[in-house]
């Protein structure tokens, strides 16, 4: 295991199912809500990380999604500065999630708020890759650590030869750009292979382990172990 990612549900009462994510999202950005949650979430997971080192995992990054209403406000780097600040995380250990339609969107903008970003030590993410339209003479300047395959591709590219070339186009246009690749939704086998075989670097899914709270996390790591796994 080398990461995580922080996933957000909404708990409405104890015996209630929880509410889809794909159902209050929308709703949040729309009302401008996501942002005080966005920075709830931010700190929350900070906080987590370092209590996880405290108790003797080693360190390793998590990944935290960031909204396009969070992200265009003034005071969002310095917002992250202060997190880091107030838990005393290292830096290297976060690492921000924004999605390809997001950093297109007023690229030359977002060149510079992903530089200040980069200039506290976080790590950036661009999520959901190959779903929007990136223009490589942009993509080449932003200053990210990671592509992150889009699942749609990851779920049938062991039967689907155009899926197939789509991943594994990706996968070497990250490494051209000097960029590490994820595959996000990896549920089976084969997909691992097909992964594997195609250097992908890093791997994320329910084959190596399904949502859960930050208390089950130390207890589940005797089956999270495969190389490469997030």
């Amino acid at each position: 295991m080398i990461g995580c990612e922080a996933l957000l549900r909404w708990h409405p009462v104890d015996d209630e199912r929880p509410v889809d994510p794909a159902r209050f999202i929308s709703v949040a950005e729309e009302t401008g809500l996501i942002v005080p949650i966005g920075a709830w979430v931010l700190k929350t997971a900070c906080a987590q990380n370092v209590l996880w080192q405290k108790m003797g995992l080693k360190r390793f990054c998590v990944s935290v999604n960031v909204s396009s209403r969070q992200f265009r406000q003034d005071d969002f780097v310095d917002s992250i500065a202060a997190v880091l600040d107030e838990t005393g995380l290292d830096p290297a250990c976060l690492e921000i999630e924004l999605t390809e339609s997001m950093v297109m969107h007023d690229a030359e903008k977002m060149i510079q708020m992903l530089h200040a970003i980069k200039r506290l030590g976080v790590q950036i993410a661009v999520d959901d890759f190959g779903t929007g339209y990136s223009s490589l003479s942009y993509l080449k300047r932003f200053p990210v650590d990671r592509l992150k395959v889009d699942r749609s591709f990851v779920k049938d590219l062991a039967t689907n030869p155009d899926d197939a070339t789509i991943v594994s186009t990706i996968i070497a246009l990250g490494h051209n750009l000097g960029l590490k690749v994820v595959a996000e939704g990896v549920e089976t086998e084969a997909q691992v292979e097909f992964l594997r075989r195609n250097g992908c670097d890093e791997l994320q899914g329910y084959h190596f382990g399904k949502p859960m709270p930050a208390s089950r996390l130390l207890s589940s790591l005797a089956w999270i172990r495969p190389r490469g796994a997030r």
